[in-house]
């Protein structure tokens, strides 16, 4: 009993999950816990999140009744909502009682609803802060979160006026997203009326010199060459800079002088939204291969689809007018992956998707996939742990949801088709932090059964247990795996493993796992390196397997469009059809006769408490 509570203990501390209810023994008012306190916004504010992130949760342990704690919740709930975790953002801010519930609190609290998805509360929150005392960068997040919450509830103009506001208050980076964002808003969401009223309002601004850009393009659509001739001409001669100064000067030359036939590459993305976040990641990645590739005379039209199917398969069909649209990339998600398949197979234009959904390349011939399926995960890892590693018995502990199911039912057919047996199966509710009693039963042992001493427990009927789960639930299964006695077996993963965090917070319960993943920013090979090197260049942050996809889904398209024998949209198709060899971050690539892309992921394993390549 002793051994498991000090086992207990020992997770609780390293994930942070689990907090003790025993008091600082240094006293809750004294100055080991300010300085603690201070200590760890020091780090939040230099930028190291992540030991930071470390520091707050280390001082709710220590000082679990110490008056500052609403602090450390609230920098703790900053943490989460500047990484996208919202959830657990409102999880910290609702730890905070209501009478110190500040405006920073509020502030978080609103924000974070907005990005999970309340945008009606959230929005409520925010617009109650009118006036508080914030600081440049807060009013910067308040602005920025009430643009986002209204675009969510189609209230257009006021998101665009608080982009409006955010601008003032942004550094480069920021501006390019939030001019971004704006840009979506003014050519999908805006009607005739509103569109010259953003262009009258924001005149003299990037958002007003791009609000007259989309009436140009309007009236040429429209066939007012007059019009959009006038509005033209009023961008071009205009010093006002903005990101799309460039479509502005292409529309003048056009209608003045006539321009070559436009080649482009429609993209449906969501880039607004719940989603928003991926698919900008996504579009990074596009618009670096762009980069290599500036002399195509190849444009890419990025449409935000915002996950909708509807919006999806309506892109599809708008696509059809224009014979410039050679191919289409996208979209991310299942719903809209399927309605995108469907309609482009329909209007007979190649479709080169990014989703994971089932059944989008059985659609039809002009249908393609690039992407990290959960099938090609599986039979990469299954075929090195028999082929490789000569294991042919296996365990699953699975989440009790749809990526568990899924993937438990693959890895089960997939070692059958190996030869090798599933000894044992368990699942665990998603939720879940306490695993003993699937662990035990995974081991042979019932739940309540004494634990025996280390020399008297018999091995596991299994050579390899397979866990289809990301890494903080890991973090939490691994050790609890080998206390109740299950050593000597090989762990298998996902690429939701794929995680610095888990070898921070499971250490050596995972030495020697090993998984497998579409991408691996650490990679020995040259042209995953130059591939690093450049965005790291570019955007001085490191890129994730999003990035990594729509870099070769670009790469890809933009390396056959340099072909001039590839002109019309059935060139396209060919040509996909073969493709052989090409060199993506993968390796060599090519399609197989379903439309699915035939590549070599990365096998990972931790070793030294590293993650490395092994092949």
């Amino acid at each position: 009993m002793r051994r498991f509570v000090v086992f207990g203990l020992v997770v609780a501390l390293v994930t942070g999950l689990v907090l003790p209810v025993v008091a600082s023994p240094r006293g809750e008012t004294g100055p080991s816990s300010a300085q603690d306190l201070r200590r760890a916004i020091e780090l939040y504010e230099a930028g190291q999140r992540e030991e930071a992130l470390s520091r707050f949760r280390g001082f709710i342990v220590r000082h679990s009744t110490s008056p500052l704690l609403p602090e450390a919740y609230l920098y703790l709930a900053r943490i989460f909502r500047d990484v996208g975790r919202y959830d657990e953002a409102l999880l910290y801010i609702a730890r905070i009682s209501p009478e110190r519930k500040g405006n920073e609190a509020r502030l978080i609290e609103g924000a974070s609803l907005v990005g999970s998805g309340q945008p009606a509360r959230g929005v409520e929150i925010l617009q109650g802060l009118e006036g508080a005392p914030l600081s440049s960068a807060d009013r910067r997040l308040r602005f920025t979160a009430l643009a986002e919450g209204n675009a969510e509830l189609e209230q257009y103009m006021p998101a665009l006026f608080f982009i409006h506001r955010a601008l003032s208050l942004a550094g480069p980076r920021e501006s390019e997203a939030l001019l971004q964002q704006a840009h979506i808003l003014l050519r999908d969401r805006l009607d005739e009326g509103e569109l010259s009223e953003a262009a009258f309002m924001f005149a003299g601004t990037a958002l007003g010199q791009d609000a007259r850009l989309q009436q140009a393009l309007r009236a040429f659509a429209r066939g007012d060459r007059a019009t959009a001739q006038a509005l033209a001409q009023q961008i071009v001669q205009s010093p006002i800079p903005f990101p799309y100064r460039r479509d502005a000067l292409h529309l003048f030359e056009r209608l003045t002088a006539g321009a070559a036939p436009e080649r482009t590459i429609a993209v449906m993305l969501p880039l607004s939204g719940r989603y928003g976040a991926f698919g900008s990641l996504v579009r990074r990645g596009m618009e670096l291969a762009l980069q290599l590739h500036s002399d195509s005379g190849v444009r890419f039209e990025f449409i935000d689809i915002d996950a909708d199917p509807q919006r999806s398969a309506r892109a599809v069909s708008d696509a059809k007018a224009h014979p410039s649209i050679l191919a289409m990339v996208g979209p991310l998600t299942g719903g809209a992956g399927l309605s995108a398949a469907v309609q482009a197979q329909q209007e007979k234009i190649p479709l080169l998707s990014l989703s994971q959904r089932n059944g989008i390349p059985e659609t039809g011939e002009y249908v393609f996939r690039f992407s990290l399926t959960p099938e090609a995960q599986i039979r990469t890892l299954v075929r090195h742990a028999v082929e490789e590693k000569g294991i042919f018995s296996f365990a699953m502990l699975v989440p009790e949801n749809r990526l568990g199911q899924e993937m438990a039912e693959l890895f089960t057919r997939e070692v059958e088709r190996f030869g090798g047996v599933i000894a044992a199966r368990q699942g665990y509710p998603e939720t879940a932090t306490d695993f003993r009693v699937q662990v035990r039963r995974l081991a042979g042992r019932a739940p309540d059964e004494p634990e025996p001493p280390l020399e008297e427990r018999t091995p596991p009927p299994f050579e390899a247990l397979f866990i289809p789960d990301f890494s903080d639930r890991i973090a939490l299964i691994a050790p609890q795996v080998a206390f109740y006695g299950i050593t000597g077996v090989q762990l298998l993963g996902i690429n939701g493993w794929n995680s610095p965090d888990l070898t921070r917070m499971a250490g050596s319960f995972v030495e020697g796992a090993i998984f497998v993943d579409g991408f691996f920013k650490g990679s020995h090979h040259p042209v995953v390196r130059e591939f690093v090197h450049l965005y790291e260049q570019k955007y001085a942050e490191e890129p994730t397997v999003l990035e990594s996809q729509g870099f070769d889904a670009a790469n890809i398209l933009l390396t056959l469009l340099s072909d001039p024998s590839v002109r019309t949209r059935e060139d396209v198709r060919r040509a996909l059809v073969h493709l052989q060899e090409f060199q993506s971050l993968g390796g060599p690539t090519s399609f197989d006769e379903r439309g699915e892309a035939l590549r070599t992921l990365f096998l990972l394993q931790i070793r030294k408490g590293a993650i490395q390549q092994i092949n």
